[in-house]
């Protein structure tokens, strides 16, 4: 099984994330997969769209340090109105500290960089796969 067999055309992906090559890494994986891939490259920006609208979201990538508005602040404010939206840390911070404020703030999985696609495929899997199962049982 790869990522071409997930069949995400249903769901949003928003990618917080500041590095042009993993954006362009983590777009390229999502892409094939049929998923809509929202990418904001600070934490401002992506503040601003949680404030503009309610759009569904089914799961963000939000990387630790980026611009503005840091990772972890972004987690606690979306947190705030969207409690059930996994959220997947990507971080080059290997420290216990980071980790913990990571959980602390929300996130569902503390991911360290550099980050392969069957992880990313098996994250996706385990967070977007099960959803769809469920739909098709009801």
């Amino acid at each position: 099984m790869n990522i071409n067999d997930l069949q995400l055309a249903d769901k949003r992906i928003i990618i917080v994330e500041d590095d042009i090559p993993s954006i362009r890494y983590y777009e390229t994986l999502l892409k094939s997969s049929g998923a809509n891939v929202r990418i904001f490259r600070n934490g401002k920006e992506f503040v601003d769209y949680l404030n503009e609208g309610n759009e569904k979201i089914d799961l963000i990538f939000m990387d630790f340090l980026i611009p503005l508005i840091n990772g972890i602040e972004c987690l606690r404010i979306f947190r705030r109105e969207r409690k059930n939206v996994p959220v997947l840390m990507l971080t080059a911070y290997s420290s216990e500290q980071s980790k913990t404020e990571a959980y602390l703030a929300g996130c569902n999985e503390y991911v360290l960089k550099p980050i392969y696609p069957e992880k990313i495929f098996f994250l996706l899997e385990k967070y977007l796969r099960h959803e769809s199962a469920a739909t098709l049982i009801n």
